[in-house]
């Protein structure tokens, strides 16, 4: 049965609407869980059936009047799609997927004047479609770390929203402003270091081959695997793109695989038409959807799902957790990683006895009278007044305060807490259900205390558990450009060195607590309790430390004595590099 050229728009246009119902649906699902959503898949082959039905009769929907933003937005929504569908899998193959579509739709031109079919000026509508286009392929381009892509999609943006106010006086573009700065302040923190390793895990940076029998004939009693992460950052006027700041993005990043081959390139296909080269994908309509299957790396683990959260309240934050720790797989570890600030307020609780598993009923949003350590096997505390750390634009207690006792419940899963927060050690414990802490020092230590600043930089302790030798440029005020690669190099092989003989020392101990011994099997996690080690030991000898001091990080339980900041294996290293960096001057290693 053959279509007439009257059915062919009046088809489309019916797969168009039945394709945006079925996207509204999935549009706002939440990004976290493990239970399946079966509507996916159906929006995924309704947008390929639409796409496919304009690539059919692409002449005769041009004859009818079809644009070509109408096609750059079909286009788009399939890149969005793949994008939802990274935020919901943390598969890099979904995400490379929305990289290809948004590329395409850039290559061609679609919602450019110029791309347009018909002849007319560029109306707001469009203008709008063309910037938020650029904004998505900019997040996306973000996470994958394409540098020239991001600069080159910050130039159109820039120049596009530039010609709007001209051609469009009485309109402000205000949140398109908005984004742009955002953007602009985001590349602007690690400029310096976009040529430097990446901070997903790279078998070719982070795994030692010296250390790696030692970790091979590692068994724990039990062996966990990190299978789910919320990361979660709240600070005021801090560094963000989009729903992401700058401290989840480096989480993010450092909880991922950096696929081993090359990343896709787009190859022209050549036609000589008059003694000419030409790409003609550009003009086909033509998008290959099955390019992923090479730029992707089969041999790599999956990575970790992710959880993340943009300024949650903290009942939001604990029914997230809530629900993935009831969702967990029985052989798995949780990540939870909460950056936010901090402050000592007189709150109360009544004193009660916890040990073992959790019995006691805990209402959230409480005002409690004294603290209980978030594993502490006893009630009561030696501080004498509850701390919390502040999820919300005031400090007015109830669903703003997060509260260590409203972590208790999901200690009862195996958990590696990462606490960021100039309040952190509010959250210390000794015993109970097994959970790993790493806990952030209450202020960050630099030479210069211009750099301090955590709404302009991030994180100190984040940036030490995700790229430790920027954390060190950022901490010693060095600067870092293109003549200092052969310096940044010689430094990553010293710390390379360190990190490898840590991992000899830690999977060849016999009495390491099973918290970590559990975890030391999953490289990513030994990667950040290896990074934890130097930052530490770092911030220990920086002008001579002692124990309790508010500039140290604290982790509970205890790693073993061999890799303290009193051992001579740490020591060393930091000795090293202390003199290569040329900044031994700021250390003190007396009193060993």
């Amino acid at each position: 049965m053959t279509t007439s050229n009257d059915d062919v728009p009046t088809n489309f246009r019916s797969l168009v609407e039945s394709a945006e119902r079925k996207f509204a649906k999935v549009r706002d699902t939440a990004w976290y869980g493990r239970q399946p959503n079966h509507y996916f898949p159906k929006v995924f082959k309704s947008y390929m059936k639409l796409w496919e039905y304009q690539q059919k009769n692409r002449s005769k929907l041009v004859e009818s009047g079809l644009q070509r933003w109408e096609i750059g937005e079909i286009a788009s929504r399939i890149g969005q799609l793949y994008f939802v569908q990274y935020m919901r899998t943390s598969e890099a193959r979904f995400l490379i997927e929305s990289y290809i579509f948004y590329e395409a739709i850039l290559n061609r031109k679609y919602f450019s004047e110029e791309g347009k079919i018909s002849g007319g000026v560029k109306d707001r509508g469009l203008i709008y479609k063309e910037l938020r286009f650029y904004a998505r392929f900019l997040l996306v381009s973000l996470i994958l770390n394409r540098w020239e892509m991001v600069n080159l999609l910050l130039d159109r943006f820039s120049g596009l929203l530039h010609d709007s106010k001209s051609k469009f006086p009485d309109t402000t573009f205000k949140e398109w402003k908005v984004v742009m700065q955002e953007m602009v302040r985001f590349m602007k923190v690690d400029a310096a270091f976009l040529n430097t390793r990446p901070l997903r895990y790279c078998a070719m940076f982070d795994s030692h081959p010296k250390s790696l029998p030692y970790v091979a004939r590692f068994h724990a009693k039990k062996v966990l695997k990190l299978r789910d992460a919320l990361l979660m950052s709240y600070h005021r006027n801090e560094v963000k793109f989009a729903e992401l700041t700058i401290d989840t993005f480096r989480m993010l990043q450092c909880l991922e695989w950096e696929p081993s081959g090359s990343f896709y390139q787009k190859q022209p296909v050549e036609s000589h038409e008059n003694g000419t080269t030409t790409d003609q994908s550009a003009t086909s309509g033509l998008i290959d959807i099955n390019l992923v299957a090479d730029m992707t790396d089969p041999s790599l683990p999956p990575n970790p799902k992710k959880a993340i959260l943009y300024r949650p309240s903290a009942t939001q934050l604990l029914a997230v957790l809530a629900s993935i720790c009831d969702e967990l797989p029985a052989d798995s570890v949780m990540l939870i990683y909460i950056a936010a600030s901090g402050e000592s307020g007189q709150t109360t609780v009544p004193q009660k006895h916890i040990s073992g598993s959790v019995r006691t009923s805990l209402k959230l949003n409480t005002v409690y009278e004294q603290p209980i350590s978030l594993v502490n096997g006893k009630g009561g505390s030696s501080h004498p007044v509850e701390s919390s750390i502040w999820l919300g634009p005031t400090r007015r207690g109830g669903s703003n305060n997060l509260y260590p006792v409203d972590l208790i419940p999901f200690t009862r899963r195996p958990t590696f807490f990462i606490i960021d927060s100039d309040n952190s050690h509010s959250f210390k414990a000794e015993r109970g259900e097994p959970a790993a802490l790493l806990l952030s020092p209450l202020k960050p230590t630099f030479k210069s205390q211009s750099s301090a600043d955590i709404a302009q930089n991030g994180s100190q302790f984040t940036l030490f558990l995700t790229a430790p030798l920027r954390a060190c440029w950022q901490m010693f005020g060095l600067a870092y450009s293109d003549d200092e690669v052969d310096v940044m190099e010689d430094a990553e092989s010293i710390v390379s060195a360190a990190f490898s003989e840590w991992e000899v020392i830690l999977c060849s101990l016999t009495s390491v607590d099973l918290v970590w011994a559990q975890v030391l099997s999953e490289p990513l996690l030994r990667r950040i309790i290896l990074r934890f080690i130097f930052c530490r030991s770092v911030l220990t000898f920086f002008r001579r430390r002692e124990e309790n001091d508010p500039y140290l990080p604290v982790c509970f339980p205890e790693l073993p004595d061999s890799v303290s900041p009193n051992s001579e294996v740490v020591q060393s290293a930091v000795m090293r590099l202390a003199d290569h960096l040329k900044v031994s001057h700021c250390f003190r290693f007396d009193n060993l």
